[in-house]
């Protein structure tokens, strides 16, 4: 999946010129925490957020409509040159930078010009998606040897009971650098004949743990 799916292309933005109070403003009317600051041809200079605004007004003046720090140029606040994607980079990518670099926004910018912004909402909400955990059904954990074709095997057991498989996450084992860990969210409610039959293939199943099944 790339960022040109989950990103939002409507992104509100102000100029170098506007000040806190422009930021403010349109934060609190359009509910967001992020404002890519552009340039006239619609370059990203900047990036401005609500803890940027917290750390130039304090909390004492906050509301009081007098103090001339809400005057202060969004050029005097901003992060200058933020990190920017592209339309066309892969969330898993955007999501490794969000996590290394501990923002909570990234532009989208292509031609040189913002065509988008991915939040860190957008990356929860794509990883639930992805996931199926919006959908009812079951999550098992499957431990595997790490070599070819065993998801194939895995999957043959699914496909006789005829179930619906929403997702498959691959995990590292940590006991075991020779395995790896399944994780297959089905469309079922009731998984005890899939986890009957994963084992009886020899797959282990760590989760659920049900009693009364032989593993």
């Amino acid at each position: 999946m790339i960022l040109e799916e989950i990103m939002s292309k409507e992104v509100y933005t102000l100029k170098q010129e506007n000040s806190i109070k422009d930021a403010l403003r349109l934060m609190e009317d359009k509910k967001i925490r992020h404002l890519p600051i552009v340039t006239d041809d619609g370059a990203v200079s900047g990036l401005v957020t609500d803890r940027d605004i917290k750390q130039a007004v304090p909390s004492t003046l906050i509301g009081k409509q007098d103090s001339g720090l809400y005057d202060t140029p969004l050029s005097e606040i901003m992060t200058r040159d933020p990190m920017v994607g592209h339309p066309l980079d892969f969330v898993e990518d955007a999501a490794v930078l969000f996590y290394e670099n501990e923002f909570g926004c990234l532009p989208v910018v292509s031609g040189g010009r913002l065509v988008g912004i991915i939040t860190e909402t957008d990356l929860l909400y794509t990883y639930i998606e992805l996931t199926g955990a919006s959908q009812p059904g079951s999550q098992m954990e499957v431990r595997v040897p790490d070599v070819a074709g065993v998801l194939f095997g895995v999957s043959k057991v699914f496909y006789r009971h005829n179930s619906n498989v929403l997702s498959v996450l691959v995990y590292p084992d940590k006991d075991s650098s020779t395995h790896k860990i399944l994780v297959i969210r089905v469309k079922t409610m009731n998984p005890l004949p899939i986890i009957e039959d994963l084992r009886k293939e020899g797959y282990e199943v760590l989760w659920p743990n049900v009693p009364g099944i032989d593993r």
